[in-house]
């Protein structure tokens, strides 16, 4: 333990040092915690930049998405599907926990309604209709497939189990490996890579903005996708274009949105610094030292009474739902590679992850919408939000 908690800590000091001697802002992000990890790398060549744990096993969350969205991509790219090609909603896909689109069973909507949703939104039930759609009925099979993807593009070290991000004990990832998916989806997609950076979209009568802060407010980001769950922390892909270069970074463990972000623009700074592009003096966010995520290994139990409450959806509401948490079956055995921070309650025949929320990519107050909103957009009405299982 020792020893892991010296390599943990000269890899945050090491971190520091790259990312400058600036005066820093006070910390509020698990920075040096074990649920971080980051990872700045060029578009082109694929040469790391910066790094700190990148190949250290962390969960996605809905960083899952660029996953399904690569795959329909290709679906797209073969002719599989087209882009108005109707997604009929099951009554499971409709359950899913938030992020949502609001779909019903029984609905329909468009492959491009639900890449939209997914990149925009980060909407659950969403990415779980695409996901059975491409997996011709099953998530569960679509799952299979992303991981298969993952492998054949040597992301080695990630498993996927659906199709949304929402917890599950054996879904896990890397930071380098999320790197190069999104490079991937650069490069294999080109002319659909501009997906990533749509503002909004209306569906239904009802405009969903981007989560992502970064394309408003960092110079020449152009995507690609946020994450969080409670056990991940807050994560972020982002890619972002100067003068002719290109940086992919990720993110992993921020304990709020705000603070991932700044500290996602502090290393894009450092990496175009690095490449030679002149970058405006930016202060870096504090790194910790001390691990201050929880931290309970192996089949340690936490009471489900310390899981950590619903944050307000929106910036107009604070609602705090009762919901009680919908139970699924989970494997008897915990895989050795997992990371160490996800919750577990359970007997010695069954595990499960304790109750956890899914909010897409927001703690309620991390949404950015453009100063000028499209005319008669009305905004969406503040729902409560439920657990997840």
């Amino acid at each position: 333990m020792l020893g892991t908690c010296a390599s943990r800590f000269g890899a945050v000091m090491a971190l520091a040092v790259t990312c400058g001697t600036a005066t820093t802002l006070p910390a509020q992000a698990q920075i040096g915690s074990e649920r971080y990890a980051a990872i700045v790398t060029d578009a082109r060549s694929g040469n790391v930049l910066i790094a700190a744990s990148p190949d250290e096993q962390r969960y996605p969350a809905s960083l899952t998405k660029m996953m399904t969205v690569y795959l329909a991509f290709e679906a797209l790219r073969d002719g599989r599907v087209t882009l108005d090609t109707p997604i009929r909603v099951s009554g499971n896909s409709a359950s899913m926990a938030p992020s949502r689109l609001g779909l019903t069973s029984g609905m329909t909507l468009t492959v491009e309604e639900a890449i939209l949703a997914l990149v925009t939104k980060s909407a659950n039930d969403a990415a779980s209709a695409l996901g059975e759609f491409l997996g011709g009925g099953s998530e569960d099979r679509f799952a299979q497939i992303m991981t298969m993807k993952a492998r054949a593009l040597g992301m080695t070290r990630t498993t996927f189990r659906n199709a949304s991000g929402l917890p599950d004990l054996d879904q896990v990832t890397t930071a380098r490996d999320m790197a190069l998916l999104g490079r991937r989806l650069m490069i294999d997609f080109p002319e659909r890579y501009s997906f990533f950076s749509t503002p909004h979209f209306v569906f239904r009568g009802r405009t969903h903005w981007n989560h992502n802060r970064l394309l408003q407010e960092y110079d020449g980001a152009d995507g690609i996708k946020t994450g969080y769950v409670n056990d991940s922390g807050f994560n972020l892909v982002a890619s972002a274009q100067r003068d002719g270069v290109r940086l992919i970074a990720a993110v992993f463990g921020g304990q709020t949105g705000r603070e991932r972000d700044r500290h996602m623009m502090a290393l894009l700074d450092q990496g175009f610094g690095q490449m030679g592009v002149a970058v405006a003096a930016r202060r870096a966010p504090t790194f910790l030292a001390a691990a201050q995520a929880t931290s309970l290994r192996g089949r340690h139990v936490l009471a489900a009474a310390h899981a950590a409450p619903l944050r307000a959806a929106r910036r107009t509401a604070v609602a705090a739902a009762a919901a009680k948490p919908e139970v699924r079956p989970a494997r008897a055995a915990m895989s050795a590679a997992r990371p160490s921070l996800l919750r577990t309650v359970g007997t010695r025949t069954t595990l499960r992850p304790a109750a956890r929320i899914e909010q897409g990519d927001s703690d309620g107050r991390a949404v950015v919408r453009p100063m000028a909103r499209p005319a008669k957009a009305a905004a969406p009405a503040a729902r409560p939000h439920r657990r997840t299982r």
